[in-house]
């Protein structure tokens, strides 16, 4: 089974950055896309960046010239540098493969608030 594991989590005011990491263990994340997905309670995870395995990068219109997505393939691991955070931003965030595998870690909160 392949594992997720997001780190970076955490506080932060409004206006403010914040700075995820994502490493895979059991995965060559240099093989595929890479994505970073958001979940509020009650619904379902949403898109909000990926990276493809040439860096190619898309967006959600949501977070588009606020967030970047990065990676570094020698570390197997995909950053999310999160900047202008809104409260609309708190969520919890989870990194995977784009499409998704059904494997989920438990991804890391990020709470946007004063």
């Amino acid at each position: 089974q392949v594992q997720f594991v997001a780190s970076g989590g955490g506080l932060v005011q409004p206006g403010g950055s914040r700075r995820l990491s994502c490493v895979a263990a059991g995965s060559i994340m240099s093989l595929y896309r890479v994505g970073w997905f958001r979940q509020v309670p009650g619904k379902q995870r949403e898109l909000v960046a990926s990276i493809s395995s040439n860096e190619v990068t898309n967006y959600a219109d949501s977070v588009k010239g606020r967030f970047t997505i990065s990676r570094d393939n020698a570390k197997n691991m995909v950053d999310l540098q999160m900047n202008s955070l809104k409260v609309e931003d708190t969520a919890v965030y989870f990194c995977n493969n784009v499409p998704a595998w059904d494997f989920w870690g438990q991804g890391t909160q990020v709470t946007v608030s004063p």
